[in-house]
C-alpha cells in the first residue's frame, strides 16, 4: 500500500486528490499539510468526506513527508519548488500539480511567472505528466510536473495532427472555455456568483500563462517550434474544460475518415482519452467526476480545416485525476487503479 503526502490539501485540486485516493485500492493518504487549517479535521473542512477519512491538516514537515512514497504538491506556484528539492535528496518522489517544473526554459519560466526560478537545474529532470504521451517515462521518474488543464485538452487534441504533420503548424488555434473552479479556491471579486452567473467572457487573450506550456507541447509533437494561438474563456459553472481546436490541412484530399483511423489508433491504449464517432459533440456533463477526455472530430464543408472538440473535467483529467494516473503509472500499478468513477448526470 503507497503511502501518500499532501501538500496543500485545502484548495479544489487537494480536495479532490483525496476524493479519489480514499476510494484507490493500492494506495492511503498518510498526511495532509496546511499552514492555516492545521489541527483542524480534514471533513470539518470536506464534509463530504465524514467517516471516510480520520486526518487532521498538519504543518508542512519535511521529515515526515519524505517517509512517505509519494508527495503530491496542491499547492499555487512558488511552493513546491522551495521544498522539492529537500524531498528528493531524502528519497521521496514528487509529482506537483503547480506549473513550478512544468516548463523547461527556467528563463521563460520567469517571464510569464514574474520571478526567478529556485532551482533550474529541476527542469529538465522533471517528466511532464502527461501519461498518454509519457507515461514510459513516469517508472523512472523522481518528480513529475502535471500537465496544465487547458494544456491536457488542446495537446491531446492537436497532437496526432502534429506528429503526423498533416497540418499547418502556423494555422494552430484553441479556444477554450473553463468553468470558474479553474481559478482555485480563494475569494476574488470576478469569481462571485454574481460576476459569474449569466455571462460569459473572454480573458487572458493578449497573453495566458498557460501558452508557453502549450507550446511547449505542440512543439515537442511537431519536432520543431509551433506556437498555438489560444483565447481563454470563463463559464458561468463549476467545473469542466471545453475546448474547440482548428487546423488546417496541408492536403484537403485528407478525408476526414482517414483522420478518425488516426486519431482512434493513437488513443488505442490510452484508457482515459474517448475518440468519439465522427460528428459527436463531447459535453462537458459526460466528463463531469471522471478522469475522461473525449475528443470528436469535425470538417467543416468546403473547407481545408479541420476541427477537434475536446471536452474534460478541469478538477479531474485536468489535475488531480491525471496525477493519480501519473502516480500509478509510476509505482507499476494498474493506469486506471482508483480512476474508474463514471461521470455524474445530471
Amino acid at each position: 500500500m503507497l503511502k501518500v503526502g499532501i501538500v496543500g490539501g485545502t484548495g479544489y485540486t487537494g480536495a479532490e486528490l483525496l476524493r479519489i485516493l480514499v476510494d484507490h485500492p493500492d494506495a492511503e493518504v498518510a498526511m495532509i499539510t496546511s499552514r492555516g487549517e492545521a489541527g483542524v479535521a480534514v471533513d470539518e473542512l470536506f464534509p463530504s468526506l465524514r467517516g471516510r477519512l480520520d486526518l487532521k491538516f498538519t504543518e508542512p514537515d519535511t521529515e515526515q513527508l519524505a517517509a512517505c512514497d509519494v508527495v503530491f504538491f496542491a499547492t499555487p506556484h512558488n511552493v513546491a519548488m522551495n521544498s522539492v528539492p529537500e524531498l528528493l535528496k531524502a528519497g521521496a518522489r514528487v509529482i506537483d500539480l503547480s506549473a513550478d517544473f512544468r516548463i523547461r526554459d527556467a528563463k521563460l519560466w520567469s517571464e510569464w511567472y514574474r520571478e526567478e526560478h529556485v532551482c533550474p537545474n529541476l527542469l529538465e529532470e522533471a517528466v511532464y505528466g502527461l501519461p498518454e504521451i509519457f507515461g514510459d517515462k513516469l517508472p523512472q521518474a523522481r518528480l513529475v510536473a502535471c500537465a496544465g488543464c487547458y494544456p491536457t485538452a488542446i495537446q491531446l487534441g492537436f497532437w496526432p495532427l502534429l506528429e503526423q504533420k498533416l497540418v499547418d503548424f502556423n494555422s494552430l488555434i484553441a479556444s477554450a472555455a473553463s468553468g470558474v473552479s479553474g481559478a482555485g479556491r480563494q475569494a476574488k471579486v470576478n469569481n462571485l456568483f454574481t460576476e459569474v452567473s449569466e455571462n460569459f467572457k473572454a480573458y487572458g487573450v493578449s497573453g495566458h500563462r498557460h501558452m508557453p506550456e502549450i507550446d511547449q507541447g505542440l512543439s515537442w509533437a511537431a519536432g520543431e517550434s509551433v506556437s498555438a494561438v489560444f483565447t481563454p474563456h470563463l463559464l458561468p459553472m463549476i467545473r469542466g474544460i471545453h475546448a474547440t481546436l482548428y487546423a488546417k490541412l496541408r492536403d484537403p484530399a485528407v478525408a476526414i475518415d482517414e483522420l478518425q483511423y488516426l486519431f482512434e489508433e493513437r488513443f488505442q491504449n490510452a484508457p482515459f482519452v474517448d475518440v468519439m464517432p465522427l460528428g459527436s459533440h463531447p459535453e462537458t456533463r459526460s466528463v463531469k467526476g471522471s478522469n475522461k477526455l473525449r475528443l470528436a472530430l469535425h470538417r467543416p464543408p468546403q473547407s481545408d480545416m479541420v476541427v477537434v472538440l475536446a471536452a474534460e473535467d478541469n478538477l479531474v483529467k485536468g489535475a488531480s485525476g491525471q496525477a493519480i494516473q501519473c502516480m500509478n503509472l509510476m509505482f507499476g500499478l494498474e493506469e486506471t487503479a482508483g480512476l474508474g468513477a463514471i461521470a455524474v448526470l445530471p
